[in-house]
């Protein structure tokens, strides 16, 4: 099948509601030809297509991972690139791929966890478009989800979101610190209790229209959970 021709259907069928065609299409190729169409629709702006993207960039790294560990090194490493400012990019959507990646392969997870943490960290490497920012913190909750263990350590950075002005950053920083069980933020998360700011985030392969005070409230609960 050609780039075009593969590119085509891939439009079609990440749009979809299930992803379940699109991630059955994609199975039977080879994920180092695949990843460089995913790159392409990463910078979707349609919102359903672009996360269907990650999703699928996700499981793809994740398989090519499986068969060749330095292959996989190459598109993380490709990844950052983008959201260098030596690259010319703005890296749209790489902060959620690399989130997915790590996710789905623990090996990939230790070595690049730290990096993805850096990007909401003041002294590291932090991004400063917020769409950019909305990014890492989701990403770095998919990285939570899976092994909250490795996120732990940017509990004191994400706290620092559930004040900023951006209530996606709020409501994410929020989701996350729940994941990691982060005591330490519950007054913060508190205080956002009366946010009835709307939001979505993308969770179980679908997007989901919430408030930020639901994921505060959903945070607390898991953080009760833990004590």
């Amino acid at each position: 099948m050609t780039s075009r021709r593969l590119k085509e259907e891939l439009s079609v069928l990440l749009a979809q509601e299930d992803l379940g065609p699109a991630l059955e299409k994609m199975a039977g190729l080879d994920p180092k030809v695949l990843i460089n169409t995913l790159f392409h629709f990463l910078l979707s702006t349609d919102p359903l297509t672009k996360w269907h993207a990650v999703s699928a960039f996700g499981l793809t790294v994740q398989r090519l991972a499986n068969q060749d560990l330095e292959g996989a090194r190459v598109i993380m490493r490709r990844l950052l690139w983008q959201l260098n400012d030596e690259s010319g990019g703005i890296g749209w959507g790489c902060p959620e791929a690399m989130g997915e990646s790590v996710a789905l392969h623990r090996p990939l997870a230790e070595e690049y966890s730290p990096l993805l943490i850096s990007f909401i960290m003041a002294e590291g490497n932090f991004l400063e478009h917020q769409p950019l920012q909305r990014g890492a913190l989701w990403g770095i909750g998919r990285l939570a989800s899976a092994h909250p263990d490795l996120a732990i350590g940017g509990a004191p950075h994400l706290m620092r979101f559930l004040n900023s002005r951006d209530p996606e950053a709020r409501g994410l920083a929020a989701w996350t610190l729940g994941l990691i069980e982060a005591t330490e933020a519950l007054p913060l998360l508190h205080r956002l209790l009366n946010d009835e700011t709307p939001m979505e985030i993308y969770r179980d392969f679908r997007l989901q229209s919430l408030r930020v005070k639901d994921l505060a409230l959903e945070a607390m609960a898991s953080i009760g959970k833990g004590q």
